[in-house]
């Protein structure tokens, strides 16, 4: 019941979804597989029962996965580096009006938190090759292939105050990495290369110390109070299935 309330939900008040992952980045070599991000908007009188909607779900179709709106600005205001590039992504697949003002919010989410957050991801990813060397003797080489690609984001989004998710010129290198044909070493210096000159970025950044954290709330209590609105889906009965009007 709770999974078909979660892609009632999506499928019904999805206001923003776009396209993320390698055709983002700028790193797809062949058509598809294109990975799907969207943020829904749970209608105010389903959190009125002890059972509250999802914060996030995945599908219902393959390859998506989408937050509510107050789990997505949380994560968002604590510089989650998936959650940023789902708001920073060039490939923007579904738009209303209350997903053109979470856009519009973008620079209310970043701050000095970014250093931190992505440089976390790409900890994480670190460990991820390192134990593959341990189990298969190299790396696995996508997983380099994206903490490279963080770093980078990171260091030029402190430098400029503005995250570009597409890679641009670095794309030919980063291919080369994916590919396999640059030695680990080679790889381990760039990674080096890149923490000292994101550490540098990060004492200079134009990126202020915190979020602003009151302007990204007034955006949701009004988003909160336009759903709870008598045009909203009615609180179920206890023991019914979730369904939303207009689901199919």
């Amino acid at each position: 019941m709770r999974e078909s309330l979660g892609h009632d939900l999506v499928r019904a008040h999805t206001v923003y979804s776009c396209v993320t992952g390698l055709r983002a980045f700028g790193l797809a070599t062949e058509a598809g597989g294109d990975d799907v991000r969207g943020v829904y908007v749970a209608p105010a009188p389903l959190f009125w029962r002890f059972d509250k909607p999802p914060t996030q779900v995945s599908g219902p179709r393959a390859e998506e996965f989408s937050w509510e709106i107050e789990r997505f600005c949380s994560l968002a205001l604590r510089a989650n580096p998936p959650v940023l590039e789902c708001l920073h992504s060039p490939l923007v697949e579904r738009l209303d009006a209350t997903g053109r003002e979470l856009l519009g919010l973008r620079d209310a989410f970043l701050s000095r938190r970014v250093e931190a957050g992505f440089r976390g991801h790409a900890a994480r990813h670190l460990g991820r090759i390192e134990a593959d060397i341990r189990s298969h003797g190299e790396p696995h080489w996508m997983h380099a292939t994206h903490l490279l690609r963080l770093l980078i984001s990171c260091r030029d989004l402190l430098r400029t105050g503005t995250l570009a998710v597409h890679v641009g010129d670095r794309r030919d290198d980063l291919l080369a990495v994916r590919r396999g044909e640059r030695g680990w070493e080679e790889v381990r210096g760039w990674i080096r290369t890149l923490h000292e000159e994101t550490a540098a970025a990060a004492a200079r950044t134009p990126l202020p110390e915190e979020p602003d954290r009151a302007r990204v709330e007034d955006f949701l209590v009004r988003v909160r109070r336009a759903s709870a609105g008598p045009a909203q889906v009615p609180v179920p009965a206890a023991g019914t299935a979730h369904r939303l009007p207009g689901s199919p």
